[in-house]
């Protein structure tokens, strides 16, 4: 082969490696995709924390919106190149037409090569283990699919953690890929991929025992591994893979190509046209279904299914592997296809109709949040009494976010979930100084040079009767609360591995407020109690969450998640039909005088603001008697 095509296959190589890619829809692919099974023996680690599953569906319907945009404003069309344009592809094609070097109906013959090889050179000694001889291309009758189940042995280097790859090489029927055979051989209607089949996931060895008895479910090796902090890479394998011929007849030119689609298009020397792009596509492989490769394997079997793909679904394609090379390049994660497997098997096992309700209402869902969002900012930027809010709700909510916080620093997550932690405590310390007045404590200093400063609540929350009753509800809260502490701790001591007391501190009270966090709202709704009110909370605000806590009900049903999950959703749903009820019993009173001495009747008369002060004075002391 030239040292051009050479070239171009290492380029290849190093961006296919990395990529998510769709499998096959069909039957054969199907049933092999249940036949993969995760035998690992080694017991693993409880599995952190991750982003849900949907914030990944919404990211993701967002990165298809945001890759159409980018791709329309980028492409441009040489059929319609204004006089200049025109002379710089012709420039560039050396006077030729720029275009697909094959139009569809051609007959091409494809080989398929199995080895370890990450370079594809050919080899007379080696055969193919599949040869397609005359596919049709741009075909897209039922005799265009091609499926093949191919089992072969692996060597002792395989076993041993080594790689395979496959090598797609596609020449014009008729034509020989034997250098050797001169008067059949063609370079220049030759091009190939090539591909890693296995895959390397990592494992990390973590030292945990049971904090009571010091005993480990784990073994002797296991230990050792963990004592060092080893970090292992093992090959793991599936069964399936498909290759998409691209169908696509646009007249692209050499340098006219929007990224990211550029780096998949090679361009033939003389004539300037470019070759089909060869997709080898395992996007529905998912991570469930690998398995280990090692030396209780002697052979492998693979599925390999060859088909036309359309450049809508291909561009869809490579947008994920856009995303992910933005996300390791910004925030230095690595890839982790975890994250997306749940959303690939909704894709699979959901309905489409369903599918189709479950995009929309997430465009919906990111909506509703913003608005949240924007009115919780706006409500507590606006506030100038805190008569009848749970002031300890919000400093709960800061201890909270900062467990969440510490959690996920002490477990393995990316960065995006870091991030929003963050942000989510800084939305929380925002509020203190809304709640609070530091107040400097006359001639009185902290090692002599520091001033010494003491916290004091506002006026409207401590004069008035909200601060009792907030105390009051937090009182009654513990009660429950503390006891369902111990026991949950007791539980992990007793049943769980961790890996120090300060982990095990962590994931007591992380699990505690993911189990029962919802009870942190009602301080609040003992405080409307109490007011016989709830003229005071930022309904809008209330609102917009809870239409996103019925959205979280319909996905609890679609998405398969934890049950304790599912059961939190309907658990925010209760509180808040409480808090709607609260509304419909505690209404607005129109007739009561404001302090202008108007109410919302619009038959009722004017009464001066001396006469309300008084009403309004002898209405309290007639409550303080009660």
């Amino acid at each position: 082969m030239p040292n051009r095509n050479r070239n171009q296959s290492r380029e290849g190589n190093e961006e296919n490696a990395n990529e998510q890619q769709e499998n096959a829809v069909t039957p054969v692919d199907e049933q092999n995709n249940n036949v993969a099974n995760n035998n690992n023996p080694n017991p693993t680690p409880p599995a952190p924390a991750r982003a849900s599953t949907w914030d990944t569906i919404k990211s993701m319907a967002f990165r298809m919106l945001m890759f159409y945009f980018v791709t329309q404003f980028f492409r441009r069309s040489p059929a319609s190149n204004t006089a200049g344009n025109s002379t710089l592809s012709t420039n560039l094609n050396n006077g030729f037409t720029p275009g697909n070097l094959y139009a569809n109906g051609d007959l091409l013959d494809i080989y398929m090569f199995i080895n370890e090889n990450e370079v594809y050179t050919y080899d007379a000694l080696r055969k193919p283990h599949w040869e397609i001889d005359g596919f049709k291309y741009g075909d897209w009758s039922a005799q265009s699919t091609y499926t093949k189940f191919i089992e072969f042995p692996i060597s002792k280097n395989v076993q041993n953690n080594g790689s395979l790859y496959l090598h797609a090489v596609v020449t014009k029927h008729g034509l020989s890929i034997d250098p050797d055979e001169r008067e059949e051989h063609s370079p220049q209607y030759i091009f190939y991929k090539t591909k890693r089949l296995n895959k390397y996931k990592k494992k990390i060895y973590k030292k945990t025992k049971n904090l009571l008895t010091g005993s480990t479910e784990h073994d002797e090796e296991y230990q050792k591994k963990a004592d060092d902090k080893i970090v292992e890479l093992l090959s793991h394998w599936h069964p399936n893979m498909t290759i998409n011929l691209l169908d696509d007849q646009s007249p692209w030119a050499k340098g006219s190509i929007p990224p990211p689609m550029d780096k998949f298009f090679e361009f033939e020397t003389y004539t300037g046209r470019y070759y089909p792009v060869l997709y080898l596509n395992d996007y529905w492989n998912l991570l469930v279904d690998y398995y280990p490769v090692n030396n209780t394997l002697d052979k492998l079997n693979l599925t390999i299914t060859v088909a036309p793909i359309q450049l809508w679904k291909w561009q869809m394609y490579i947008s994920q592997n856009l995303r992910q090379s933005w996300y390791g390049n910004m925030l230095g994660d690595e890839e982790n296809d975890e994250d997306q497997d749940t959303m690939k098997r909704a894709l699979v096992e959901t309905n489409p109709y369903l599918l189709v309700i479950t995009i929309v209402v997430s465009v919906v869902h990111t909506v509703f949040e913003i608005l949240a969002f924007k009115n919780d900012i706006q409500f507590w930027r606006t506030r100038k009494s805190l008569e009848g809010l749970s002031v300890r709700s919000v400093f709960f909510n800061i201890f909270q976010s900062l467990i969440v916080l510490l959690y996920v620093f002490d477990n393995e997550t990316n960065t995006m979930v870091r991030i929003s932690v963050c942000v989510g405590i800084l939305i929380e310390l925002w509020k203190v100084p809304k709640i609070l007045n530091f107040e400097r404590v006359p001639n009185e200093t902290w090692l002599g040079l520091i001033p010494k400063y003491k916290y004091v609540y506002k006026e409207s929350y401590t004069v008035t009767s909200t601060s009792d009753y907030d105390r009051m509800a937090f009182k009654y809260l513990s009660w429950a609360l503390f006891p369902l502490v111990i026991g949950y701790a007791c539980y992990l001591l007793m049943y769980h591995e961790q890996k120090s007391w300060y982990s095990f501190c962590l994931s007591t009270v992380y699990g505690f407020l993911l189990t029962f966090g919802f009870i942190m709202m009602t301080p609040q709704l003992f405080i409307n109690y109490k007011l016989k009110s709830v003229a005071h909370l930022p309904w809008r605000m209330m609102t917009y969450k809870a239409l996103n806590t019925f959205i979280d009900d319909l996905f609890a049903f679609v998405i398969k998640m934890p049950t304790m999950y599912r059961l939190g959703c309907f658990r925010d749903d209760i509180i808040f039909f409480i808090y709607l009820y609260q509304r419909y019993i505690y209404r607005v009173d129109r007739s009561r005088l404001n302090e202008f001495g108007t109410t919302g009747d619009p038959n009722a008369e004017l009464v001066p603001v001396e006469e309300q002060s008084q009403i309004d004075t002898t209405t309290e002391q007639h409550e303080k008697t009660e």
